[in-house]
């Protein structure tokens, strides 16, 4: 099942954000995040808020219908724009995920989009990007949302090769992602990524290799590659924990990655965050970045997690109650955490020293500088930015980036 919720403290009926919440706001950018939690299967190795038709039937009744979720989506757009009041940002990025954000109907998610640009704006150059499965689009579907406003797709391609498909659960066939990207340029999407899941039970050096291939072949612009992780509760753990499948191993994800950044920056694809990699600048994903540097977004939809100005929050999870909380006329939120100065400081190592550019050493406090000038020692940190003043990873320290944030933090 799902992964829990924190507690946090409760939300206010209407939503109401702490004045300090908003307080600076127009310097900072705002973002939009839209969560659809349905899938036609359940991947084993799967445990995002995401429900099936069968295990949504007569838990929710109409109102977990994905028949009617992009009006309920909009309400809550709607309730964001009373929350920010007198806001003037246009929001910078519109993110779609899921879930699979394209069992929707194409014209439910231009509606969504054009609920956030009507009340709201989007900058001028604004990325809308929505996530989609290989086998849950086609050129006519692509053509709709590409006529709606989006100018970015993600598309799940995982693996290239089907035995490995198979063991996560995938339902598209080999071959149906690079068809997808020739697709979405053909109906003028000019930023593309392709998702890869490395180190996967069964998947040798050769398949990881044709994995790769396949992506160059494909020609997006962009490829985020994360080593699978196996999550309690479900069912790729299961089938581990009875011996079915073989654990996943660190050292073959660190060889895998390596793999990957090589053949990657061979063709001109450069990192910029520990698992994402771009052929320019402005093929970055710029809704990640948003993240990444702590600015403000809006998440919408069951279990979507929102933060504006040091005020963090996330939805409740359920369909149906969430349905039912915005049909009552009040916020969805399940509850929320004021972040203080120090949690924004080690919040900002541990995503900031993922990023090309790195971390300012100014955000460490002294036993994390020493930490610094160790993995320096130990070449973990490029020595050229680190006498500019940042904390920037070498390939080295990528391998071990877990390791070293939780050095740096202290």
């Amino acid at each position: 099942m799902p992964s829990a919720l924190p507690d946090g403290e409760p939300v206010p009926d209407d939503g109401a954000l702490p004045a300090s919440a908003l307080a600076g706001s127009a310097a900072r950018p705002l973002g939009f995040y839209v969560h659809v939690p349905y899938c036609a299967t359940r991947c084993g190795y799967c445990d995002f808020n995401t429900y099936t038709a069968g295990e949504l039937r007569g838990s929710g009744g109409v109102l977990a219908s994905r028949d009617n979720y992009a009006d309920t989506l909009i309400d809550e757009i709607r309730l964001a724009r009373k929350v920010l009041g007198d806001d003037p940002r246009a929001v910078e990025t519109v993110f779609v995920g899921g879930g699979t954000p394209t069992l929707l109907p194409a014209a439910d998610l231009v509606r969504i989009l054009g609920a956030i640009r009507d009340e709201f704006g989007l900058a001028d150059g604004a990325e809308v990007t929505t996530e989609a499965n290989p086998d849950s689009v086609d050129p006519a579907y692509l053509a709709a949302l590409r006529a709606g406003g989006y100018n970015r797709v993600s598309f799940g391609m995982q693996s290239a090769r089907q035995h490995v498909l198979q063991i996560l659960d995938r339902t598209h066939t080999p071959g149906r992602p690079e068809a997808c990207v020739a697709e979405a340029r053909a109906e003028g999407f000019e930023h593309v990524n392709l998702d890869l899941i490395y180190g996967t039970p069964g998947e040798s050096d050769d398949d990881w290799r044709a994995s790769l291939d396949a992506v160059l072949g494909a020609g997006p612009d962009h490829v985020s590659a994360y080593a699978l992780i196996v999550e309690e509760g479900t069912q790729l753990a299961r089938r581990i924990r009875r011996g079915e499948i073989p654990m996943t191993d660190d050292d073959v994800h660190a060889d895998r990655y390596l793999m990957a950044d090589s053949v990657l920056s061979s063709a001109g694809f450069h990192w910029y965050e520990v698992s994402n990699w771009a052929t320019s600048q402005a093929a970055r994903c710029l809704h990640n970045e948003l993240y990444w540097r702590g600015a403000d977004w809006w998440g919408a939809g069951p279990g979507a997690h929102s933060h504006v100005g040091g005020v963090r929050w996330w939805n409740v999870k359920h369909p149906g109650a969430y349905a039912s909380r915005l049909a009552a006329g009040s916020s969805p939120g399940a509850g929320r955490e004021l972040l203080s100065a120090e949690d924004r400081r080690v919040e900002r190592v541990l995503l900031e020293l993922r990023l090309l550019e790195g971390c300012p050493l100014s955000l460490l406090k002294p036993a994390g500088l020493a930490a610094s000038r160790r993995a320096l020692e130990d070449g973990l940190l490029d020595p050229v930015p680190y006498e500019e003043g940042r904390a920037v990873l070498t390939l080295r320290g990528r391998l071990l980036a877990d390791a070293v944030v939780r050095d740096l933090v202290d």
